[in-house]
């Protein structure tokens, strides 16, 4: 600790980071385009700047589910294309214009939304947003909009296509998330430029989480989203139709009913392929649980530790086991061969400046293979908005900054440019060279393979920009992927032979991580 505790007179190096990633690109205000293209849909994902501290890559690892699922729900006769600006492809489509723009609308890319709305309605597209900022800010939202989609945007999208059919489109359409999941198409993928991204199947099995926490999007007034699950084998089947042998569960919380978690498992188990999802942290107090997880694919879980103090965790009403006891739960996922990538919120009101030396110590000590930082962000419309509001704390409304890479208010015990400072620090010393090597796994077999994807991953920004730019992110990781299954089922292997030793004494056969 002592060697950290001067961190804020340690300067922080300046990280690379080309234009086109923090500015999207120009829109050609003077092009005139012909009619609109009838019965043509347009789903834009736009571009938002990236944070040189991040990984470039963390937004190609698989793509956006909200829109290959309206575009499941899309009627046979419409044509419909996906477009993500942030693929760096230059500007979206306008030759022919499309007849609909559907747009997804994010807190930190809102402005870049209007941009393109603005700019598709003055050549006479028709332009719905949607999106959790459509829902947190509707008044602001409307002036770009033809119509707003306001809620489950699988059950309006259809109905939005029709009444522009009809000539009858309405300002606002609003569903609730209340509907049997199990309804819900299978996401539309052959839509997906395939490689653009580590992986095309991103999958969802529930929605909604059983915590509520203060700060979370989540708690956006006016957003009621049940535990909804969809059956297991509609998982498995989707799993199995895009053909990939890695997926990533976007679910808030997979493991919010452990009953439905191991249900799920033992389909997946049969796959041979491998997958991970974001889970918290009690999901260790069933430890038969993990070892499922383990056979049926698991190989790392995104965990929101959030905070090191009990009293962060208690302000912000999560229910979480002490803080004193993530280590113990965290060796039980390492014992399973499960990868734990630790999410971490700095800047609450019980942390002081020690905060980030302290988390980087304990990151370390505890070997997580992979941490994310955020800086504290109060999203509109959240409990945790209307406190800071309240208090006089909330420093502007400039929404791209609320990006949880910046300070947007006001904390207790440092100054904004301490709290930016400590986040960049704490970045620079979790993937510093020295810090990689520390957090390797124990058993040296699967030290090759973690320091790969760490290094790809976390230290090589320039060369996502290469793969992003040129469509090789498939190419260049499909072979660390298939390496790292194929080690994933020799493992398994030898997990299943040794289920009668589990029972009787406890033990486990280590696969290293």
């Amino acid at each position: 600790m002592s060697e950290m505790s001067d961190l804020f007179q340690q300067p922080i190096r300046k990280r690379w980071l080309p234009q086109e990633m923090i500015h999207g690109p120009r829109l050609d205000v003077a092009r005139t385009i012909g009619a609109a293209e009838r019965n043509y849909a347009l789903l834009i994902n736009p571009f938002y700047p990236k944070d040189a501290n991040a990984s470039f890559g963390k937004h190609v690892l698989t793509p956006s589910l909200a829109l290959t699922s309206f575009a499941a729900t899309t009627p046979a006769h419409w044509r419909v294309e996906y477009w993500d600006e942030n693929l760096l492809h230059g500007r979206p489509p306008c030759d022919p214009m499309p007849e609909v723009v559907g747009i997804t609308v994010h807190l930190t890319f809102a402005t870049r939304a209007y941009e393109l709305a603005d700019w598709y309605r003055a050549r006479g597209a028709k332009v719905i947003l949607g999106g959790l900022h459509v829902l947190s800010c509707p008044e602001e939202c409307t002036p770009h909009a033809d119509a707003l989609a306001l809620g489950d945007g699988v059950q309006l999208w259809p109905r939005i296509l029709t009444d522009i059919e009809g000539g009858q489109l309405q300002t606002r359409y609003i569903a609730t998330y209340e509907n049997d999941y199990c309804d819900d198409p299978s996401p539309r993928r052959s839509i997906v430029p395939r490689r653009s991204f580590l992986t095309t199947t991103s999958l969802i099995a529930t929605r909604g989480c059983h915590n509520r926490c203060g700060f979370c999007y989540l708690a956006t007034d006016g957003l009621r989203m049940p535990y909804r699950m969809r059956h297991p084998q509609q998982v498995v089947a989707e799993f199995q139709a895009d053909d990939q042998p890695y997926a990533v569960f976007i679910d808030n919380n997979l493991g919010s009913r452990r009953d439905y978690l191991h249900a799920l498992c033992n389909a997946l188990r049969p796959l041979n392929k491998i997958w991970s999802a974001a889970v918290t942290i009690d999901v260790t107090d069933d430890p038969s649980l993990i070892r499922n997880m383990a056979l049926a694919g698991c190989t790392g879980v995104f965990i929101g530790f959030e905070s090191l103090s009990d009293d962060n965790i208690t302000d912000s009403h999560k229910k979480s086991p002490k803080t004193s006891d993530y280590a113990r739960r965290v060796r039980i996922l390492h014992d399973y061969g499960i990868q734990v990538n630790g999410s971490f919120v700095l800047g609450f009101d019980h942390d002081r400046k020690d905060a980030f030396a302290r988390t980087a110590e304990w990151i370390e000590e505890n070997r997580l293979e992979c941490a994310t930082f955020h800086i504290l962000t109060p999203y509109p419309a959240t409990p945790l908005f209307r406190q800071m509001e309240t208090e006089g704390r909330i420093l502007h409304r400039n929404w791209t900054l609320y990006d949880t890479g910046h300070a947007v208010f006001r904390p207790r015990h440092m100054t904004p440019e301490e709290l930016e400072h400590g986040y960049a620090w704490v970045y620079q010393r979790l993937f510093s060279h020295a810090s990689i090597w520390r957090r390797r796994p124990e058993q040296w077999q699967a030290v090759p393979l973690y320091l790969a994807m760490s290094y790809l991953y976390k230290r090589s920004n320039r060369f996502w920009h290469l793969l992003i730019k040129h469509d090789l992110v498939n190419p260049v990781w499909k072979p660390l992927v298939e390496m790292t299954r194929l080690r994933h089922v020799r493992y398994r292997r030898k997990l299943s032979q040794s289920e009668e030793a589990v029972g009787s004494s406890g033990q486990v056969v280590s696969a290293g991580v």
